[in-house]
């Protein structure tokens, strides 16, 4: 599979997309849940939770066909936001420079707001005990996020890198569909996993398909073991 000249291209693109997911996942997921969870009333931080899940519940067709519409600058309502850098036409917007920041912002448009909610329930376990005791100590929101509640969501933020790494190396069905929907712009074999389904289906190599799910396998073990371990995901308090 490494002789293939189509498997390392297909690695540095799934590679570049996880490094962009994975770190504004972990930024934003955990800011944007600290921001709801600081709103004093209720109904507003129910508001805010309730806005951030419904991307989450489309289908997985509805939000493909939407960021379809989205992504051309001749139908789309954010059209000002693409122009904005340049990009005239469909096929400017899909190119090849372009798809790991667009994958990102699929993915975090569609997940984010279910790791949000998740985010908000472990922060409402945290101890009033502790919080109180830190601002008898002085400490302003920024101070009691950054040295208490973010230590104290490290197992929970672990567990979304985990989950989040497992989906992401499995990149398929977005590169799939632009590729049809761009005529081609978008490779067949831009991702690992449309590489391993092109072995099996179109080569009818199957020997092929499977060695390259294997090594996707071990990589994507290797890595999580990486957040199991630095997360402490198994540790008893």
């Amino acid at each position: 599979m490494f002789g293939d000249y189509r498997f390392l291209p297909a690695v540095g693109h799934v590679a570049l997309y996880l490094v962009f997911y994975l770190v504004s996942l972990l930024v934003f997921v955990v800011l944007l849940a600290l921001v709801v969870h600081s709103l004093g009333h209720r109904w507003l931080s129910s508001s805010f939770r309730f806005v951030y899940y419904i991307p989450g519940a489309l289908a997985g067709a509805s939000s493909v066909m939407l960021w379809l519409f989205l992504l051309d600058p001749s139908v789309s309502p954010v059209a000002f936001i693409l122009r904005a850098f340049g990009l005239e036409t469909f096929v400017q917007t899909v190119s090849i420079d372009n798809l790991p920041i667009i994958f990102t912002v699929v993915a975090f448009w569609t997940g984010a707001g279910g790791w949000i909610v998740i985010m908000y329930g472990a922060l409402n376990n945290i101890s009033g005990d502790v919080m109180e005791a830190a601002r008898i100590d002085g400490a302003g929101r920024v101070q009691t996020a950054w040295h208490i509640q973010i230590p104290l969501l490290r197992k929970w933020i672990s567990y979304m890198a985990v989950m989040s790494l497992a989906a992401g190396t499995q990149l398929f069905v977005e590169p799939r569909v632009l590729s049809q929907a761009s005529k081609g712009v978008v490779p067949p074999d831009y991702s690992i996993n449309q590489l391993a389904y092109l072995y099996a289906f179109r080569q009818g190599d199957f020997n092929g398909s499977a060695a390259i799910s294997l090594l996707l396998l071990l990589v994507a073990a290797a890595l999580s073991a990486i957040f199991v371990f630095r997360g402490g995901l198994f540790e008893r308090d």
